[in-house]
Parts: structure tokens; C-alpha cells; sequence
């Protein structure tokens, strides 16, 4: 038993040092997503389970929901790469500071950690109202960093939303 458990502790740090070293910074806040992807869906489980209200539907939303999550990280990302790529290659008056990714990846950070927050008053913990306001301000200005990215010059709005 005990083998197993040092080579899933091996296969883990090597996963999280394969991220980190591709991605840098970025593969840090990646994994911490990851990580709270993970503890909002058990703390969530589990704060269901203790009120008597878990049901295999909700969770297979939930894990739904946690897909599409990785499909909207996986847009930021791929768009960073090719507009750092087009922008190394092409001179087209646009600055592309590959924010993206990092806006993207915080802000879910952010709401995943809310959201195991709620589960937790839901499992019976006392959560200080400070902690709460702190999360929200920090959501709050991450937003703003990704409208004000969004609108930096050179950045041209199609007219196309995204379908």
C-alpha cells in the first residue's frame, strides 16, 4: 500500500512539475484551478451528502459545468499562444500581453474558492465575513483587468459575439 501511495505522489509532482515548467507562472495558477475545481466538487459533495440532498444528477452537472470550465481555459490559452505567435511574426499595431490565460485561470480560481466557501458554511463552518468581501474585491478587480485588457488600443470589437 505504501508503494503506491509514494508513486501517486510521484506521478502527481511529476505532472505538476511538467505544467509548471511548460507554462511557468501560468502553469502554477493552472494547477491551483485544478485544485480548486477539485475541492469545490468534494466540498460540494460532501456538503450535500451531510444535508441529506446529494443526487447523481446534480453532480453530473456539476462535473458538466467543471468541463465547460476546461473548455473556456483552453480557449484563453490556445488564443495567447497564437496571438503571441502572429505578433513575434506579423507587424499589425497590436500588443498582445498574453493576459488572457492568467485573467482567466484567476478568475475561475476565485469563484471555485467562493464557491468552496458556501460548502463549507453548508458543512457547518463559521467563514469571516473579511475573507468573503476579500474574494469578491479581488474578483471585482480581476474582472476589471480583463475589461480593461479587452479595450486596450489596437484591440478592435468585430461586432460578433461568441456563439
Amino acid at each position: 500500500m505504501e508503494h503506491k501511495l509514494i508513486a501517486v505522489k510521484a506521478a502527481m509532482s511529476a505532472a505538476i512539475t511538467t505544467i509548471s515548467a511548460f507554462l511557468g507562472w501560468k502553469g502554477i495558477l493552472a494547477v491551483a484551478w485544478v485544485l480548486a475545481m477539485a475541492l469545490d466538487y468534494l466540498s460540494g459533495s460532501a456538503a450535500a451528502c451531510k444535508n441529506g440532498q446529494w443526487s447523481s444528477s446534480t453532480a453530473r452537472q456539476g462535473l458538466w459545468h467543471k468541463g465547460g470550465m476546461i473548455l473556456v481555459v483552453m480557449v484563453s490559452g490556445i488564443a495567447d499562444m497564437i496571438m503571441a505567435v502572429v505578433m513575434e511574426h506579423m507587424s499589425i499595431g497590436l500588443h498582445w500581453p498574453g493576459v488572457v490565460l492568467p485573467l482567466v485561470l484567476t478568475w475561475y480560481i476565485i469563484t471555485e474558492l467562493g464557491s468552496i466557501l458556501e460548502n463549507a458554511v453548508k458543512l457547518g463552518a463559521t467563514v469571516p465575513e473579511w475573507l468573503v468581501k476579500m474574494l469578491k474585491i479581488s474578483l471585482s478587480t480581476v474582472t476589471s483587468a480583463g475589461d480593461a485588457s479587452a479595450n486596450m488600443p489596437g484591440m478592435h470589437d468585430s461586432g460578433e459575439d461568441a456563439k
